[in-house]
């Protein structure tokens, strides 16, 4: 007799001992899986509970007790469910919908959120583009747009409560103006953490933007800089600064704007350029440029092969270079991002991996991450928000290089980091993946 491999039996039949194959999603029910021997009434009532009707059996893999032969059919005997147990049947199917609806409505909220931020950043790195190539005709329609676009910005930032920083595909610009744009975000929501005005955060916000608009002035071979450079080639890197203020004057950016231009890389130490200033010296705004630029060089330099961890490079500016940076923006900026800001790779107090997606730059030490379940396909997986889960946190951060193949694979973790804003979610409404 050919062998059954399953068959599906009601619910009433079930008994100790029969292996049972749940057709449902890892988040509809309450066992470690879908798969296993039944060994106790507790789990039989577990199963009826879900409001199932009919469920799947591998006889093969079930117990026979008193038969020797193991392809036997097994023996059901009929049960008939009490109004009761009916009444928690229909009760277990209900919410079992209203819970995959949930997850549905979650999922598609999640993926507008993203879409809307990629849009938006894709927006900015046109503008800039737009801004490069026009600078020199139409200098006063570029300093419109951006000044709009900034001033846009800056009112979200201001209106919408708390905001976090998001995690966005490496995909999303050229090198040229995924910086400035990175730049931009960072700042403008590190200048709010610091209570900065309107006025001053939109001043900060077009520094930030035009901050290194100079380098489109110098030749190819030094517009990056490189550790292996000449002396001459270090001279002619140093001289975007220059040029930046320049074309910021042809935009007649405000004057705030250009004297944090003039200082991005000047440090608090005195060991930065043009001018070799010191911290007293530099404007509250190009404090916070200077710290944010170096951070994104870290994140994103240019030599892909030399990038670290936006970890590690919180960790590096701490450890090594924070004597070069404002005290009080580097202590705003460190609690503003978190220990793990987006971007990282990290083990979970579970050992579970993940990727730190968004950070509440309000509420930094509960993160949102993106978890690797292989039980779950990678476009159906919610973010988990840790402020949901107390108990659950963050064990320690990775390199991407550590991780196993499948983790490695499912969590993708980005070459290039691409951050931008978005309103803080509330915990409450959020999903709260397993």
């Amino acid at each position: 007799m050919e062998e059954i491999l399953s068959e599906t039996i009601d619910v009433a039949h079930l008994m100790p001992g029969m292996f049972v194959e749940l057709e449902l999603g890892w988040l509809a029910h309450p066992f470690p899986t879908g798969q296993f021997k039944i060994t106790s009434q507790k789990q039989i009532d577990t199963i009826r509970g879900l409001g199932l009707q009919q469920v799947r059996i591998n006889p093969a893999k079930s117990d026979r007790p008193g038969q020797a032969d193991a392809h036997a059919p097994i023996t059901l005997s009929p049960v008939t469910l009490s109004p009761e147990a009916q009444h928690q049947a229909a009760q277990g199917r209900t919410q079992q919908q209203l819970d995959e609806q949930r997850r549905r409505e979650q999922l598609a909220a999640q993926e507008r959120d993203q879409i809307a931020c990629e849009r938006r950043f894709g927006q900015t790195v046109r503008q800039y583009k737009q801004a490069l190539e026009q600078v020199h005709a139409k200098p006063q329609e570029v300093m419109a747009q951006c000044r709009q676009m900034v001033d846009g910005f800056v009112t979200d930032l201001l209106t919408a409560g708390e905001s976090a920083i998001r995690l966005l595909s490496d995909s999303m610009g050229d090198k040229l103006a995924l910086h400035p744009v990175n730049v931009s975000v960072i700042s403008l929501l590190l200048g709010k953490q610091l209570g900065l005005s309107r006025s001053e955060l939109s001043d900060l916000g077009l520094a930030a933007f035009f901050h290194d608009i100079g380098k489109s002035e110098l030749p190819d071979r030094v517009r990056w800089l490189e550790d292996s450079f000449s002396a001459h080639e270090h001279k002619a890197y140093q001289e975007h600064v220059a040029h930046g203020v320049i074309l910021g004057k042809r935009l007649e950016l405000p004057p705030a704007a250009l004297v944090a231009i003039a200082q991005h890389h000047e440090m608090a130490d005195g060991s930065g350029f043009p001018k070799r200033i010191q911290g007293e010296s530099m404007s509250q705004l190009a404090k916070i440029l200077a710290l944010v630029n170096r951070y994104e060089g870290l994140c994103n330099p240019s030599r892909p092969v030399a990038a670290i961890t936006p970890h590690e490079a919180l960790a590096l500016i701490f450890a090594q270079y924070r004597t070069r940076f404002d005290t009080t923006v580097l202590r705003t900026f460190i609690r503003m991002m978190g220990v793990y800001p987006p971007g990282s790779v990290v083990q979970l107090s579970d050992e579970r991996f993940a990727t730190v997606v968004s950070v509440n730059s309000a509420r930094p030490l509960k993160p949102r991450i993106f978890v690797f379940d292989p039980q779950v396909p990678k476009h159906e997986a919610l973010l988990l928000d840790l402020e949901s889960r107390p108990e659950l946190g963050i064990k320690r951060s990775l390199k991407p290089s550590s991780l196993p193949r499948a983790a490695l694979d499912y969590l993708s973790p980005r070459q290039r980091i691409c951050y931008f804003f978005e309103r803080a979610v509330d915990p409450a409404l959020e999903g709260t993946a397993a």
